[in-house]
């Protein structure tokens, strides 16, 4: 390699060079973390996810190989195939990873390398950790160091790309297929914002299912010796000028194969959009928890650009009328955590959306602009403000360093542990409390196994 050396070559080099051996404790903790986090997410999105019956109807009259498994579901389908359906639900409840800058490191990584594995046979949990710690490396990497407006969709186009050179390195390829995995991911890098701005729909909770999809396919053609491109990342119409126009290069190539920024990955409480947290969190803290509803007047919640996107039109957002839409609604979840003091998986039914009582508070919540908590380089903060009926104002910071699962106040294990039992138990099919116990341990232990399909093949 040289100075000059497009980044898709120096960061396929870093990806072939690395070993389990050479990842810090760290970033060993947080690929198994996002492992069990990422599955519970995905089974109780096959439940919960009106749209998942279809497409898995539809995966099953594509036919094919059946070489990977459809989680939650059962049976298997072309690798491909199992990617797209389960990263379909990795994002679904919208509770999976995220970092402190916000968007979602390991929704289009884990589904497409376990797809990938399922196929390839013989992959070891320390060969899937290796190469999972990769792609949350090079996510964060790519995520911090480029100029955003708001407008690409991170996690699918950066997760397309980061995806492919994570599944490269599974499959044991040299740096030279590695970059050219890279390259072919670039053409299939797409999604803006609008589909997190935008309302109704269902493709704000599947996006992740067209990344790990193009990242199992780049990989797999790049294995078949197809050639991508040169200077793919960094070319005149390159991947980084064309999506971000700037981009610090020395930033992401800072300490690469030292530092394994995937170790600061977050992991949600509350499967509602992060920005939403801080307000959550905020409004039990000033009421000292749930049960005093009946004693407030008015709820005001101050934010910037996209907090304001969360809130307005007031009575769309008071009222969602899907569960995507309720999940990206700060009214709808501060009113359903001031009711019950927490929000959980099965908040965001329909008949959960039409309760009086939810409407109730959230007719009382107002928002109020403030451009000082405009998105910059990390997730927006906000604050609340509360007025009882006898007068007595509360105030408060609604900041994103303490609430539950931040940096300051992460989940432990055991959090962890029973957030993917909760959502294990809403599965497509139904799992016993001895299967979900049989999978925790087998994550538990991910760096002991010989090969990942005795995971895999369990979650069908």
């Amino acid at each position: 390699m040289t100075l000059q050396d497009d980044l898709a070559t120096v960061f396929a080099h870093y990806a072939a060079d690395t070993t389990y051996d050479s990842l810090p404790a760290e970033a060993i903790l947080a690929a198994k973390y996002s492992t069990i986090d990422t599955l519970g997410v995905i089974l109780g999105a096959s439940g919960l996810m009106d749209v998942m019956p279809g497409i898995v109807e539809l995966t099953r009259e594509w036919g094919g190989t059946p070489e990977s498994t459809l989680f939650g579901f059962g049976g298997r389908a072309p690798a491909v195939s199992a990617a797209f359906v389960n990263g379909a639900m990795g994002h679904g409840l919208d509770f999976d990873d995220h970092l402190p800058e916000g968007h979602h490191p390991s929704v289009t990584v884990v589904p497409a390398l376990m797809a990938l594995a399922e196929r390839t046979g013989g992959v070891s949990g320390r060969d899937f950790l290796t190469a999972l710690a990769v792609g949350q490396d090079l996510f964060a990497r790519l995520r911090k160091n480029v100029a955003w407006k708001q407008d690409w969709f991170m996690t699918p186009v950066i997760g397309t790309v980061v995806s492919a050179a994570a599944c490269a390195k599974l499959l044991g390829l040299d740096a030279g297929r590695i970059a050219h995995a890279i390259g072919i991911a670039c053409t299939q890098a797409a999604s803006t914002m609008q589909t997190a701005y935008g309302t109704g729909g269902d493709l704000r909770g599947m996006y992740g299912g067209f990344a790990a999809k193009a990242a199992v396919f780049s990989a797999l053609l790049a294995e078949k010796d197809v050639k991508a491109t040169r200077n793919p990342l960094e070319g005149n119409a390159g991947f980084l000028p064309v999506y971000f126009g700037e981009w610090d290069r020395d930033a992401m190539l800072a300490d690469l194969g030292k530092d394994f920024q995937g170790a600061s990955i977050l992991y949600k409480l509350w499967p509602c959009c992060g920005v939403t947290h801080a307000y959550i969190d905020t409004a039990l803290r000033l009421l000292g928890g749930s049960g005093r509803t009946d004693e407030i007047e008015r709820i005001e919640v101050f934010g910037g650009d996209f907090a304001q996107k969360l809130s307005q039109p007031a009575e769309f957002r008071r009222r969602p009328p899907t569960s995507n839409d309720a999940k990206f609604s700060i009214p709808f979840t501060v009113s359903v955590a001031l009711l019950e003091g927490t929000v959980g998986v099965g908040d965001f039914s329909e008949a959960r959306r039409a309760d009086p009582r939810v409407h109730d508070v959230a007719s009382r919540i107002e928002f109020v602009a403030d451009s000082k908590y405009d998105w910059g380089k990390e997730l927006p903060a906000g604050a609340v403000r509360i007025v009882l009926h006898d007068g007595t104002e509360l105030f408060g910071e609604a900041r994103h360093d303490e609430t539950p699962g931040a940096a300051h106040n992460p989940l432990t294990w055991e959090q962890l542990v029973s957030k993917f039992e909760d959502c294990a138990a809403h599965a497509a099919r139904p799992f016993t409390d001895a299967e979900i116990e049989q999978l925790v341990d087998i994550v538990d232990r991910l760096d002991t196994l010989a090969d990942i399909a005795e995971l895999t093949g369990r979650l069908g």
